[in-house]
């Protein structure tokens, strides 16, 4: 009974055992639900050992299908209580499950103890001596090693690169693990659409240690206070050994180019690495079309190795490349953790800590496509920011700068709750419908991923307009403040400016976002990404490039007059939108409403108040 663990059916709290029947529940056999006891073995619910088929009169022990406590291995003999393995009546989940994790470049050892509620390594604590760690550690030689192509740059696809499971990813999206070495490719993420992605792995196991069974006994710790800590539910048993390497490699794609014609040459070429030989005169031996290709590469290097040098270029990539075997040392005395095995406590001790339930794959997948989703938006922004247009228009850059600064407060936010909640639900302080509900709030906020992109849609038609208004406009100087203007007026007698009025105006969503974060009250209408802006106005839009033409067409003639300069800024009038005209000089005060002059009295401007 020691080793059994049952959960009460009042409370639904673990109880270790040894408990009277009437605290145990069991699933009825004919309608399924609890019978929370004591009860006749004719209401209880076997498999049959034989057929799997359920067995629900009274039956003897023979036919009956246990999992030993020790082994694993199925009991179908008549067999006594201790050795039998039951499953938790909240979870269903065994208890006595070896666990398998990535350590991403944390430092594990054999005979360290781990938390699985918040996966988080508990240095300096032990149950048995050093010495006796070391005499009954068995080691054995387990040498691979591979390469593959990871073209995806979704979260998905890099945590699969690094074996990561659904707990353990569900830990890293909340900053409960702090990854190392070659682990850090989780961190890399693309900051524009423009770039085409192809990633080269590495990975090499060498051997593989582990802990000899008659070590695991009870008799044999030397520290069993540990287990009234409570600190840690779990004791690596088991580590195998290696190194892994990531080869990012980007390429600029200009607008004349096709980003998947160029995706697809990346990835030929990348693919090529393993076979290329570097030549006497440390060339790459590839013909000059290839080596022309990759000179447009860029390299950025994630390992588990040493580098004297990290590689930036394809030809310093070959070269660590053909290096990295070397690197590991004649006896693999270089490698690192690369994947863990952990026995849970309650194997040695029914009163551990233990981790009560998983999280669900649906709500790890619910959370990775939050955070996915966020990713994605940032590049947009990224690409947004770093346009001509948002740089030579402060307006324009400061609203998106807004716009990403809430969206990151909110991210972090939510990966803070995060870490709270997932201890808490894994050690049974709380269930899994918190962080359901903390998801489903997402989706109700103005933080959904629908109209946060609906926003951005709106920011690039914005900056699309004016880029194409400001093309039409010929011998026109771009000036980004009224101060620049100012001086622009000292410098020349007569300045005419084509005033774009309505970049800076009141973003209500931006508005609104900051009100969600300091209240969290769901605003009352849905919202309208296009509702009141200027460029979604087709006959404001057409109005602004009748202006543009009529503005470049005077400057045009007018170019080579010294007294005369023309530019366009971004200040923001209320009382119209879109665009207007002014007219400047160093003696008067800046005037709308400019009356053109016919065509060829360039020097000459008339002013209406």
């Amino acid at each position: 009974i020691t080793q059994l663990r049952f959960s009460c059916v009042c409370s639904g709290s673990p109880v270790p055992g040894p408990v009277p029947l009437r605290l145990l529940r069991f699933p009825c056999a004919r309608s399924g639900s609890p019978v929370p006891g004591p009860v006749l073995l004719c209401l209880l619910r076997f498999p049959c050992a034989r057929s799997g088929s359920p067995v629900s009169a009274p039956v003897p022990l023979c036919p009956v299908r246990f999992s030993c406590a020790r082994s694993g291995s199925p009991v179908s003999a008549p067999v006594l209580l201790c050795p039998v393995r039951f499953s938790c009546a909240r979870s269903g989940s065994p208890r006595c499950r070896i666990m398998e994790v990535a350590a991403l470049g944390r430092p594990f050892c054999v005979g360290m103890l781990y938390d699985c509620r918040s996966d988080e390594l508990i240095p300096g604590l032990t149950l048995w001596d050093r010495d006796d760690l070391e005499k009954n550690t068995r080691e054995r030689r387990q040498l691979n090693s591979d390469f593959e192509i990871v073209a995806s740059e979704s979260i998905q696809d890099k945590t699969s690169a690094l074996n990561v499971e659904a707990s353990l990813k569900a830990s890293f999206f909340g900053g409960l693990v702090k990854v190392g070495g070659s682990a850090k490719y989780l961190y890399d993420n693309k900051t524009s659409k423009k770039q085409a992605r192809v990633t080269l792995k590495y990975k090499t196991t060498t051997k593989f240690q582990e802990l000899s069974m008659n070590h695991l006994g009870r008799d044999n710790m030397k520290h069993p206070y540990v287990f009234e800590k409570g600190i840690a539910t779990h004791v690596v048993t088991g580590i195998l050994y290696g190194a892994q390497a990531f080869f990012v490699f980007d390429r600029e794609v200009s607008e004349q180019e096709d980003h998947q014609v160029i995706q697809g040459n990346l990835k030929v070429m990348i693919n090529k690495i393993p076979t290329v030989s570097i030549g006497g005169q440390g060339s790459l031996n590839m013909e000059d079309g290839d080596r022309a290709d990759v000179q447009k590469f860029s390299c950025r290097f994630y390992g588990d190795f040493c580098l004297e040098k990290n590689p930036v270029t394809f030809q310093d990539a070959v070269e660590v490349y053909q290096s990295l075997p070397r690197l590991l040392g004649p006896n693999g005395e270089n490698t690192v953790p690369i994947k863990i095995w952990l026995l849970p406590l309650t194997v040695l001790d029914s009163s551990a800590a233990q981790l009560v339930r998983q999280i669900s794959l649906q709500l790890v997948q619910d959370t990775q496509n939050v955070l996915e989703d966020f990713r994605e938006l940032e590049v947009r922004y990224e690409d947004a920011m770093t346009t001509t247009t948002a740089q030579q228009f402060p307006e324009i850059s400061k609203k998106i700068r807004g716009f990403k600064e809430k969206c990151s407060q909110f991210k972090l936010e939510f990966q803070q709750r995060l870490s709270k909640q997932l201890p808490s639900i894994r050690g049974g302080g709380e269930n899994e419908a918190g962080l359901a509900e903390t998801i489903r709030k997402i989706h109700s906020s103005p933080f959904n991923s629908k109209d946060l992109n609906e926003w951005m849609d709106c920011r690039e038609r914005e900056i699309h307009t004016v880029n194409m208004i400001t093309n039409r406009m010929k011998n026109t100087k771009i000036i980004q403040t009224q101060s620049q203007l100012f001086q622009e007026a000292i410098n020349a007698e007569h300045v005419v400016c084509f005033v774009f009025t309505s970049l800076g105006s009141d973003d209500r969503f931006i508005s609104t976002l900051s009100n969600y974060l300091h209240q969290r009250t769901e605003p009352q209408h849905p919202h309208d990404a296009e509702r009141g802006q200027w460029f979604a106005s087709k006959r404001l839009t057409e109005e602004m490039r009748k202006k543009a033409k009529l503005f470049s067409d005077f400057a045009e003639e007018n170019k080579d007059s010294r007294k005369t300069k023309f530019v366009a800024v971004g200040l923001t009038d209320e009382t119209q939108k879109g665009s207007k005209f002014n007219y400047c000089s160093f003696l008067e005060k800046c005037q709308q409403g400019l009356t053109w002059p016919s065509r060829g009295r360039c020097l000459t401007l008339s002013v209406s108040a």
